[in-house]
């Protein structure tokens, strides 16, 4: 299904919403990422114990790199590269649709 120029644009928009916003806590970050899975169609992993740790993972990776990269990948240092990693990585939405879930389990099918 395709989606309309509009709501490209709108998902673009929450995309850049979700990389870019300020945490204060895990909880706070796992509440964006559920609603950003939510309005995707798709879900967090059902173990809170995994996203609890994956969440962690990104924060920590933030406070150390500058960005949510996410934790299952390999940073190379180089910025266009490494952009596409940070969290939701432009890889997530194929791998749900092919494994059913993204690399590092944090969205589902």
């Amino acid at each position: 299904m395709k989606m309309s120029n509009n709501n490209n644009a709108t998902m673009e928009k929450l995309i850049q919403e979700v990389k870019e916003g300020s945490f204060f806590s895990t909880s706070s970050a796992i509440s964006v990422y559920g609603e950003y899975a939510r309005k995707n169609g798709f879900s967090l992993n059902p173990d809170r114990e995994a996203v609890e740790r994956i969440v962690k993972g990104l924060l920590e990776r933030e406070k150390k790199f500058g960005a949510r990269y996410c934790p299952c990948r390999r940073i190379t240092q180089d910025q266009e590269e490494d952009r596409k990693i940070i969290c939701p990585c432009v890889f997530h939405r194929q791998e749900i649709e092919k494994e059913g879930h993204c690399l590092c389990g944090l969205f589902i099918k």
